[in-house]
C-alpha cells in the first residue's frame, strides 16, 4: 500500500488503494485501512456496480467479501497463497450508487491447512451483508511432479 486515500475535497481519509491486479482492479480499486489490530477493505461504488433495479449488485458485495477473506487468510498463513473452499453470504440490506462498501474479516478457527473466517460488510453505517468462509492454505508440494504422458 502506498499513499493515503483522499475524499472528494482532497482530505486524507486513511484509506489506501491496493494495486493487486486482476479482477479487483476491474471493479475497484480495492481500498484498505487499519484501525487498531483490524484491517478493513473498501470499494467505492458507482454506476458500473449496479444491478438492473439500481442497487449495488450482490456479486460486487460477494467479490469484496471474498477478497477480504483472502487478505486476512494470506496474512494469517504467513503470506502463503490461499483458496476459497466455501463461502456463505447473507444479504442484510442494500447498498446504493456512491456508497463505500466496507468489509472486515476475522479468523474464527484454524487447523494446519484450513482457516475458518467470518466477515461483515457495511455501507454508510448500514449492515449490507455477513458471511463465513473456509480458506485452504496452499503449500508448495514437496516432491517434483511427474509427467504421465
Amino acid at each position: 500500500m502506498t499513499g493515503a486515500g483522499e475524499d472528494e475535497c482532497g482530505e486524507v481519509t486513511g484509506w489506501k488503494p491496493l494495486e493487486i491486479g486482476g479482477f479487483m482492479d476491474g471493479i475497484g480499486p480495492l481500498l484498505a485501512t487499519r484501525s487498531q489490530e483490524e484491517w478493513r477493505y473498501g470499494l467505492d461504488t458507482d454506476a458500473r456496480h449496479l444491478n438492473p433495479i439500481g442497487l449495488v449488485h450482490g456479486g460486487v458485495t460477494a467479490s469484496l467479501i471474498d477478497h477480504a477473506f483472502a487478505m486476512v487468510a494470506w496474512e494469517a498463513s504467513g503470506r502463503a497463497p490461499t483458496a476459497t473452499v466455501q463461502m456463505d453470504i447473507r444479504y442484510l440490506g442494500a447498498a446504493r450508487k456512491g456508497d463505500r462498501l466496507e468489509a472486515s474479516a476475522v479468523i474464527r478457527h484454524r487447523t494446519g491447512s484450513m482457516l475458518f473466517l467470518d466477515a461483515d460488510v457495511q455501507a454508510a453505517g448500514r449492515a449490507v451483508a455477513s458471511a463465513s468462509a473456509i480458506m485452504k492454505i496452499i503449500r508448495p508440494s514437496s516432491g517434483a511432479s511427474r509427467d504421465t504422458q
